[in-house]
Order: structure tokens, then sequence, then C-alpha cells
């Protein structure tokens, strides 16, 4: 059963960084690409990054560019996502979940707790 545990938010000042950390429980994401998915308040869950399972990313938010950087440890069974530059605009739930593909559907569609991140001063 995939699980995930995302961990790592927290209150920070714009201009800060944060790394989340998504921890599987229950398989091995060796096979699967990852992705990280936020939700603002009062609005839709979007897209922000994805890691295949050969390592390679690919940005959904071109807001993120330049800024985020996601990693995978497999040997850990965890995915980082390094937030530098913060904006107030980052604020929100990240969650992240395994993909088929970078851009492809979700292997299941339910979701952890998240991780909330704040970016205010």
């Amino acid at each position: 059963q995939l699980q995930f545990v995302e961990s790592g938010g927290g209150l920070v000042q714009p201009g800060g960084s944060l790394r989340l950390s998504c921890a599987a429980s229950g398989f091995s994401l060796d096979y699967y690409a990852i992705g990280w998915f936020r939700q603002a308040p009062g609005k839709g869950r979007e897209g922000v990054i994805c890691i295949s399972n050969k390592g390679g990313s690919t940005n959904y938010a071109d807001s993120v560019k330049g800024r985020f950087t996601i990693s995978r440890d497999n040997a850990k069974n965890t995915v980082y996502l390094q937030m530098n530059s913060l904006k107030p605009e980052d604020t929100a739930v990240y969650y992240c979940a395994a993909q088929y593909y970078c851009s492809g559907p979700l292997v299941r569609d339910s979701w952890g707790q998240g991780t909330q991140v704040t970016v205010s001063s």
C-alpha cells in the first residue's frame, strides 16, 4: 500500500529556505516517479515538481524554476524538496505522490496529511 509521510514544513521569512521530506512506507519507491504538489488556501491542488525513477526532474510550476530542486535517496526510500528564495505565494500545504512517470497519472489518487509551509514576515 502506497503511503507517504511529508515533513519539514514550517514558518519561514521571505527569502528563506526549507527542505521538505517525503518518506515512503509499505513499498519501494525505486520504480516510481515522485511528484510534489501543493494546495494554497482557497485554491486547488497544483503540481510543483517531479523526479523520475532515474533521477531526472520536471518542473510543473514555472514559478519555482531556479528556486526549488528535487532529489531522491532510494536507499532511504525518501524524496526531498529543497526550497530556496521562498515567497509568500509559496505558502501552501505540500504533498507528495507517486506517479507512473512525471506528468503522468498518479499511481494512487490518495493523499497524506501533507506539511504546511508558511512564508511570512
